[in-house]
């Protein structure tokens, strides 16, 4: 199982991680000096949720969190929400 979002396809992104030393001018200094660079891996924030697809069954996938918070996905209701209507009328 690839670390994808099944949603946006968000993966993997290589990139460099970037290695200092030095006072920054600003603070009296010389100045930063780059002292090495070596590669690494920007991994998504993926979560496995349970969604409801569109034919109203349950599913297992895995999503980024840009997706969850946009509302990309819903999830699975476990309960029915209180709703303060229902409350008023019966009580």
């Amino acid at each position: 199982m690839a670390r994808v979002c099944e949603i946006c396809g968000k993966r993997t992104q290589k990139g460099n991680s970037v290695e200092t030393r030095g006072k920054a001018k600003y603070l009296g200094g010389v100045g930063t000096k780059i002292t090495g660079i070596t590669r690494r891996d920007f991994k998504p924030n993926l979560q496995r949720v349970r969604i409801t697809t569109a034919n109203g069954t349950n599913k297992r996938i895995r999503v980024c969190t840009q997706c969850l918070r946009s509302g990309a996905v819903t999830r699975v209701v476990r309960r029915k929400p209180f709703n303060l209507n229902d409350a008023v009328k019966s009580g």
